[in-house]
């Protein structure tokens, strides 16, 4: 396999739950610039980097987002997706005013439920 450039900017993503590859689609009709690579955490390039940034790929209790360098993990990791978009998407940085510990709080409690709140796709979501 190629070795991905993880300067680049990467999201690493579940394509099997239906609440993430909404988030990968709504991504795709929103122009980001420079664009993330987007890849399933079921790929090959997907598990690797998991295990890489010490997130287990069997396990996964966040999606991973590498940027130009940087790593950003759970309510972070949405934080700075959102503002990514540019406009008036960036009003999502409010939310850092929130202690990081309570974001992430939700945010696991969103990620341990989301197959059982969002269901699970029957083959894994492959983005354009």
């Amino acid at each position: 396999m190629q070795r991905l450039d993880v300067s680049a900017r990467i999201i690493v993503f579940d394509g099997i739950c239906h609440l993430c590859s909404g988030w990968i689609r709504f991504l795709g009709r929103h122009r980001i610039d420079p664009p993330f690579q987007l890849i399933p955490m079921q790929s090959v390039a997907g598990k690797e980097l998991l295990l890489e940034y010490g997130i287990d790929p069997e396990d996964p209790a966040t999606f991973l987002v590498l940027d130009h360098g940087e790593r950003f993990t759970e309510s972070d990791a949405t934080i700075h997706v959102i503002v990514s978009l540019g406009g008036i998407w960036q009003i999502a940085n409010l939310v850092r005013v929130v202690p990081r510990r309570w974001r992430d709080a939700i945010y696991r409690l969103l990620a341990r439920n989301r197959y059982r709140w969002f269901g699970r796709r029957s083959a894994c979501y492959l983005p354009y």
